[in-house]
């Protein structure tokens, strides 16, 4: 059987400009919004969110639904789905690197070994979009790794235009991506999370 991680009450308080509010959440409430790492069963709500999402503006989308079902297969503990009533409504995808900068093959591989958390793709539902549910999810996202010790930054890379919400996020550009999708490239983006050490247990 398939097991879930479920993510602990956490009490956060939102960065300036992060609209929305995690705050303590009480047990009755878990249900309607609840955050847990996703599983291959959640694939295919996944996929229908971020070709929605992607197909419309870049014409591709950063994973195939092969690809989803594979990352969270194998490391379902670097995944964050946000629930609403049971709903999927945003995510991120993320897996294991072991270099210092991405590559093609950072794409498409997990490796077990790598003390690098790289993200594959976040997307918000069309129905729940400039609400702020990005941001908070990166942010809940990023605490989430910083509760496991083997990893020590986070990694991702976006189109010129998206840099400043990640900067908001504490990430900072290193330069151009190696990688390139068709036509498109990228600036390749880093968040260290030496400082997140202290978030590893939470209680409300």
């Amino acid at each position: 059987m398939q097991s879930r991680h479920y993510l602990p009450p956490v009490a956060l308080r939102p960065p300036p400009g992060v609209p929305g509010s995690l705050g303590c959440q009480r047990r009755h409430t878990l249900p309607a919004s609840e955050f847990r790492c996703l599983t291959p069963q959640d694939a295919t709500s996944v996929f229908e969110i971020e070709h929605e999402a992607f197909i419309s503006i870049s014409g591709m989308c950063p994973l195939n639904l092969d690809e989803i079902q594979h990352f969270l297969t194998l490391c379902p503990e670097l995944s964050l789905g946000w629930f609403q009533e049971g709903r999927l409504v945003a995510f991120i995808i993320g897996s294991l690197w072991d270099e210092e900068r991405l590559t093609q093959e950072s794409l498409v591989l997990h490796r077990p070994g790598g003390r690098t958390a790289h993200l594959h793709v976040l997307a918000v539902h069309r129905s729940f979009r400039q609400q702020g549910k990005g941001s908070i999810l990166l942010w809940r996202y990023l605490y989430h790794l910083g509760g496991q010790p083997a990893v020590r930054r986070a990694v991702l890379m976006c189109e010129d235009h998206l840099v400043p919400f990640y900067e908001k996020l504490g990430f900072h550009p290193v330069g151009p991506c190696a990688v390139t999708v068709g036509p498109l490239s990228f600036i390749e983006l880093q968040c260290s999370l030496q400082g997140q050490a202290s978030v590893r247990r939470y209680s409300c």
